[in-house]
């Protein structure tokens, strides 16, 4: 007996309207995109159909508790591309969905139909009684009864054969009428594309400003000869020396404050000033070489104090409107108790002997690299244990040192099980390494990655590097990837610093401040602090990583050595612009000059307009072309501006003149704009 095999059940992979290239989408959408409440950032999707109908789609948000907010009305970007796009932002923190959703739209298409045949004389009656049925169709899909009577009159003066054809069709096409319609549009054929992750952390994941020092150089003491012409060692500050520094950091602005680890320092090959392979009876070591027999991570070096006394700096900054950021490094002196304890979580050279870490030419011999295979779930067990602990004493950012060196999975892992209980936890990646590794931290869970930034300092790779932070090229890494652009780090002195003078330190403190939601500083720079371990290389002498580096920084304030001034400035300006809280809506203008950048960002009507000198060393005289429309403004406005570094007022157009002497001004940040008649 023969016979036919039953027909399979076909699923097409098309909806009825293909919507296609859903941006942005994460890991074809295994992963969320990342934002947080009230950023603003564009989704945008492919939408056609056959034939000549009209299309339309929106965006649709799903809230954390499952509810759908309300339909973003998608605009075709260009005509012929079948592209849309629309600006949308949620509104609290929680894991929250998107989709897109398209139809035909019978409104928009009888509209283009009664445009041709109404004039050319061809199914007058036909068309008109067509749209009269739509605009039933429309009223029945309204509860407001003021709105129900304005298109039932408009039906009814679409019927009306006492006037003509055109006069019926304009009543249809009036201004409010449209309104209406779109407002409620009847929608066919509607199809909707599969709900993509999106995951809204707290504000500081995207917008902040960061302050690096390390406690134990706050009220440290230099080593002096007593009376009795005996030297006596230095000694180390503290966690309560290092709070009298917290008004300081405040009082600039800033809004978060990391310290590099506090734990106990091992002994065995500490390295000495400099990076000295032998240490002097009194160099303190690198805070990285973790661990001694006082403990490992969850503990507190007996130099800087207790855990009480980390609890009142923690608290002191809270009172100071500060967070405190930790550092999380995984990595261990030889005298760590995990050593001992745990000794198959490290990696053995062929002799057996643990092997210390190396990023050849440089050598680390005070620390030893963990490995993540041995043990990964123990490992796992310990490193949450850890987190959770100093979570507990009020630490709610981790910045995580080399996270690139550790496996992307136990990333993944682990940052998922402390958002499954803590979601408002955040980690910053230290991770200055190859773009697909920063781009994979960022997608597991990194709420901000450290960058290029510090290396990128002429026009052309400002504004192409800038571009891709901000999303404005084709990759898709600001959906996930939060950038902090740090100007300089304890390991990272760059060359631009070290030749440009004091006006390198301002330029880079004026483009990281106003470029990116999130910046950052390692102190010593706002007192220009430039002088590199030697020639080529990106080390501090004196590096504060192996020994103190006291400061007097109100006295050089005083005499007006810092840059504190400055800095207050910029960060002042920040909390006042929302534009600047926001991370894709940087906007570059033209200059004529290659050492002069101009670009604005712009939310709603706040508006900030930067025009920077990028060469610390020379004058430069140029013209900037604004792109009107992009602030808001027509082509042919002319206006008065307000440069919020030095209160002075210019009137602009398009185009302008700037000149910019960095011996007297580096930048112009403008904030404010009176349209002129």
């Amino acid at each position: 007996m023969t016979g036919t095999p039953a027909a399979r059940r076909f699923t097409p992979a098309v909806g009825r309207i293909p919507i296609e290239e859903i941006r942005p989408q994460v890991d074809a959408g295994r992963r969320p995109a990342r934002a947080v409440p009230g950023e603003v950032f564009e989704v945008s999707a492919t939408v056609f159909r056959e034939g000549h109908d009209s299309v339309a789609a929106d965006v649709v948000l799903t809230d954390p508790d499952g509810v759908d907010g309300r339909r973003i009305p998608m605009r075709l970007v260009a005509p012929g591309t079948d592209r849309y796009a629309a600006q949308v932002s949620a509104a609290r923190e929680g894991d929250w969905s998107y989709r897109v959703e398209a139809w035909t739209d019978p409104v928009a298409t009888w509209r283009h139909t009664a445009e041709i045949k109404i004039p050319a004389r061809i199914d007058v009656e036909l068309v008109l009684a067509e749209g009269a049925l739509l605009l039933e169709r429309a009223a029945a899909g309204i509860e407001d009864e003021p709105a129900r009577a304005a298109l039932a009159e408009t039906r009814d003066r679409l019927m009306d054969d006492r006037t003509t054809p055109e006069e019926r069709l304009a009543a249809a096409l009036d201004r409010d009428v449209t309104a209406l319609l779109t407002a409620h549009p009847p929608r066919d054929l509607v199809t909707a594309s599969a709900e993509l992750p999106l995951r809204v952390d707290r504000k500081r994941a995207l917008y902040g400003a960061w302050y690096e020092f390390f406690p134990r150089s706050e009220g440290a003491v230099p080593a002096v000869q007593n009376a009795e012409g005996v030297l006596e060692p230095p000694r180390s500050g503290t966690l309560r020396t290092a709070a009298e520094r917290l008004d300081g950091i405040a009082d600039m602005g800033f809004d978060v404050v990391y310290l590099p680890p506090v734990h106990p320092i091992g002994t065995t090959h500490r390295k000495g000033a400099n990076n000295a392979l032998t240490a002097g009876p009194y160099d303190p070591g690198s805070p990285w070489a973790i661990g001694s027999p006082a403990g490992g991570h969850d503990a507190i070096h007996p130099d800087l104090g207790t855990l009480d006394d980390f609890d009142e700096f923690v608290a002191r900054a809270g009172e100071l409107g500060l967070e405190v950021a930790l550092d999380f490094a995984l990595q261990c002196s030889p005298d760590h108790p995990w050593a001992k304890e745990h000794p198959e979580w490290f990696k053995h050279r062929i002799d057996g002997s643990i092997a210390y870490a190396e990023n050849p030419p440089k050598k680390y011999q005070d620390i030893y690299p963990i490995d993540f295979d041995t043990d990964p779930d123990g490992l796992h067990e310990e490193c949450l244990r850890i987190l959770r602990h100093w979570m507990a004493h009020g630490v709610r950012i981790f910045r995580v040192d080399n996270p690139h060196t550790k496996p992307v999975a136990f990333w993944e892992r682990l940052i998922e099980a402390v958002h499954a209980s803590d979601p408002d936890v955040l980690f910053l990646a230290e991770a200055f390494t190859r773009p697909a590794m920063m781009r994979s931290l960022a997608r597991v869970g990194f709420h901000q990655s450290y960058t290029y930034f510090t290396w990128r300092n002429s026009k052309e790779e400002v504004e192409s590097y800038l571009a891709e932070l901000a999303g404005l090229d084709s990759s898709e890494s600001a959906a996930y990837l939060r950038p902090n652009l740090f100007v300089n780090t304890p390991d990272i002195l760059n060359a631009f610093l070290q030749y440009g003078g004091r006006a390198a330190f301002e330029i880079r403190a004026v483009l990281a401040a106003t470029a990116a939601p999130t910046w950052g500083v390692y102190a010593g720079f706002e007192l220009c602090e430039n002088v590199p371990a030697g020639p080529g290389s990106e080390e501090y002498l004196d590096s504060e990583k192996y020994q103190y580096r006291p400061r007097d920084w109100k006295a050089e304030e005083a005499a007006g050595h810092s840059l504190a001034p400055l800095l207050r400035t910029l960060n002042q300006l920040r909390r006042a612009h929302p534009a600047l809280h926001q991370l894709r809506n940087l906007h570059f203008h033209r200059t004529a000059d290659d050492a002069v950048v101009a670009f604005s960002k712009r939310l709603g009507e706040d508006w900030v307009l930067v025009v920077l000198n990028l060469d610390p060393h020379s004058c430069r005289e140029t013209t900037v072309s604004l792109d009107l429309p992009a602030l808001g403004l027509e082509r042919t406005d002319t206006f008065q501006v307000h440069d919020a570094l030095t209160g002075d007022s210019y009137a602009w157009d398009r185009d302008n003149y700037v000149r910019l002497d960095p011996q007297h001004r580096v930048a112009h940040i403008f904030t404010d704009r009176k349209l002129q008649s």
